[in-house]
């Protein structure tokens, strides 16, 4: 292996390697996934002078720890969390110039869920379906990251500073989603939909890449009976039997067969990412 590339000295409780996913898939079964914070990736990369759509690393809660084999200029965003260089404080939020042999460590998340490492040529992995993202449901690209693991770096050739003081919205204290109801908002009861609108939901501890799974009102069914399964896209909020809802993330299934009683906007999704468990959660329908 070339010594353009990264050896993993502490994988974290879950990083995996992400860009913006495999999109138009879905019809062979295969689900988009890709980062979770992806507004998070294209910025990172321009900070580091890679296309918007190279692959990062996602970490999740606790950062991990990485050895580059060769200088390489890195940023680390999404969530804020400490960042050190040979264990002397370095900037977040903006590019890094770590020598190689360096170890570099992504602290724990000070707020938010997810941080994301973003490297000068991005990381280098081979795609699959046109995608370095790891999928969780599916099992395609990488696995998740483990200790000794190392990973290619791409050519580091473009150009940067474009990106002086970027922009970084917070973890958010409320999760305000956007929603159009439907495709099959007449299966729940009038109630059901006034609460789905006006109710406050919290962000449940099993919310995962898959979906954030919520804690609150339950929607009533106006219909009993099965749904015969039927395409799922990105932000379907699905009722599943005990009435709770579940917004659909970057590995969401590809079918399912619980009713779906609205779409959250695919721009406020990024911030779903950042939830923590007991996030205040409120739907507003829009048109």
């Amino acid at each position: 292996m070339t010594d353009r590339a990264v050896a993993v000295v502490r994988a974290g409780a879950l990083t995996t390697v992400q860009d913006l996913g495999r999109a138009g898939y879905a019809h062979l079964g295969v689900p988009r996934s890709g980062a979770l914070d992806p507004g998070a990736v294209r910025l990172l990369n321009r900070l580091v002078g890679s296309a918007e759509e190279a692959a990062v690393l996602e970490t999740t809660v606790d950062g991990c720890a990485l050895r580059p084999r060769c200088a390489v200029t890195v940023a680390v965003g999404g969530a804020p969390c400490p960042v050190r260089v040979d264990g002397r404080p370095a900037a977040w939020g903006t590019a890094v110039r770590v020598l190689a042999g360096s170890l570099l460590e992504v602290g724990a998340a000070v707020r938010g869920l997810r941080s994301y490492v973003a490297f000068g040529g991005g990381l280098a992995v081979d795609p699959v379906l046109g995608s370095r993202s790891t999928d969780l449901l599916s099992g395609l690209g990488p696995a998740p990251l483990a200790e000794g693991a190392v990973l290619p770096l791409g050519a580091d050739t473009a150009a940067r500073g474009s990106v002086d003081a970027p922009p970084w919205p917070g973890p958010p204290d409320e999760l305000v989603l956007r929603v159009r109801l439907g495709p099959r908002d007449d299966w729940f009861t009038a109630a059901a939909l006034r609460a789905f609108a006006t109710r406050a939901y919290r962000v449940s501890p099993a919310s995962n890449r898959i979906g954030l799974r919520l804690e609150g009102p339950a929607l009533e069914r106006a219909r009993p009976g099965e749904l015969a399964s039927e395409g799922m896209v990105l932000g379907a909020v699905q009722v599943p039997p005990d009435g709770r809802p579940v917004v659909f993330l970057a590995d969401h299934p590809t079918t399912g067969g619980y009713p779906v009683v609205a779409v959250v906007r695919e721009a406020d999704l990024g911030a779903a990412a950042q939830a923590v468990p007991g996030t205040p959660v409120r739907f507003i329908p829009v048109r």
